[in-house]
């Protein structure tokens, strides 16, 4: 099993069980299939980034609590050693580069999307926020009724409480940094939730 596959399914299960759910009701909070969520846990599927999300979701969580281990004191990240997770087409891939943090309620994330990407993001929980750097290329954020195009080295901060749709519609890859801050969430807060 990839190190990757092997770190979801290990919070998969571990979240579940601190929570004592039946696969009947993270099915229902999470609005995945019991069986995908069991294969999931047993570590014999990795789930897509849209998946993951639903996870988190579902268990009010961080993306990256699925991702990592925690961090302590200071940290160098190569971010090309860190392991991605795919999109459903593979055209977009993320990377954890800080996972979250409670002490600073946000996590960090790089993103890759190749031409042609479209990625649509449910709504994250009541009051996070998504900051967006773009390194290189170009990319369309839809928030609401608002698109915004942004380019190399602009940045966009923007409600992610609602559905947004991320999209690369031009010939060449789009690369961003994208802090997420949950300013309303304490993992250890959640433990015992249900």
């Amino acid at each position: 099993m990839d190190m990757i596959k092997e770190t979801i399914a290990r919070q998969a299960r571990r979240i579940r069980n601190d929570r004592r759910l039946s696969l009947d009701e993270a099915s229902h909070c999470t609005e995945i299939s019991k069986a995908m969520i069991s294969q999931i846990e047993r570590g014999q599927s990795t789930p897509t980034v849209t998946t993951l999300w639903k996870m988190a979701a579902g268990y009010k969580v961080p993306l990256t609590w699925f991702l990592n281990a925690e961090l302590a004191g200071s940290s160098l990240i190569d971010t090309w050693n860190t392991p991605a997770v795919l999109g459903e087409d593979g055209k977009m891939k993320t990377r954890t580069i800080f996972p979250y943090d409670p002490s600073r309620s946000l996590e960090m994330l790089y993103i890759e999307w190749d031409p042609g990407c479209i990625h649509l993001s449910d709504g994250h929980m009541t009051g996070v926020e998504e900051y967006i750097f773009v390194k290189e290329g170009r990319m369309k954020i839809k928030t609401g009724h608002e698109t915004v195009l942004l380019t190399e080295a602009q940045c966009f901060r923007f409600k992610a409480d609602i559905p947004h749709i991320y999209s690369n519609p031009f010939p060449e890859r789009c690369s961003v940094l994208n802090m997420i801050f949950y300013p309303h969430l304490s993992v250890q807060d959640r433990k015992g939730d249900r």
